[in-house]
C-alpha cells in the first residue's frame, strides 16, 4: 500500500501475509494472510461478505455525500456478487472498480477496519 502525493490518496498493490494499517486519528491494524502462490484466491462470496461487512462499518460514520456515493457503489458491487452465486465467478473489472472506490473514498473510510479487510481481499486478486 502506497500513499500518493494527492491528499487522502491510497493505491493498495499486493498485500502477502503482511500486517498493514488504515487509518488517520483512529488507526486500526488488520493481519490478512492468504498465500502467496494465488492459489487460495478469495471467491464472490469471501468478497460479498468484505463488501458487506464495509457496507454495515459505514452506518456507524456521520451521514454525507461521500459516504452516500461509495455506499451505492458498493451496493452495485453486493449486487454482481450474489449474481455470482455459488459458481463464485469474479466478473473482471469488479476487483479494479472496488479498488478505485476505496482509493477515492479514502477520506470516508481511513479508521473502518472492514475497508482494510476488504482492501487485503483486493490485492490478494491482484490486478
Amino acid at each position: 500500500m502506497t500513499q500518493d502525493g494527492g491528499a487522502g490518496e491510497v493505491r493498495i498493490d499486493r498485500i502477502d501475509g503482511s500486517t498493514f494499517s488504515i487509518g488517520g486519528t483512529n488507526i486500526t491494524n488488520t493481519t490478512v494472510h492468504h498465500g502467496g502462490t494465488g492459489a487460495e484466491v478469495p471467491g464472490a462470496a469471501e468478497l460479498l461478505e468484505a463488501v458487506r461487512a464495509l457496507r454495515v462499518a459505514l452506518v456507524h460514520l456521520p451521514r454525507s455525500a461521500d459516504r452516500s456515493a461509495l455506499d451505492a457503489e458498493l451496493d452495485e458491487a453486493a449486487g454482481e456478487l450474489e449474481e455470482a452465486g455459488e459458481a463464485g465467478e469474479i466478473r473482471p473489472g469488479l476487483p479494479a472498480r472496488l479498488r478505485a472506490a476505496l482509493q477515492r473514498w479514502a477520506p470516508v473510510v481511513d479508521s473502518v477496519n472492514a475497508a482494510a479487510a476488504l482492501g487485503g481481499l483486493l490485492a490478494s486478486l491482484g490486478s
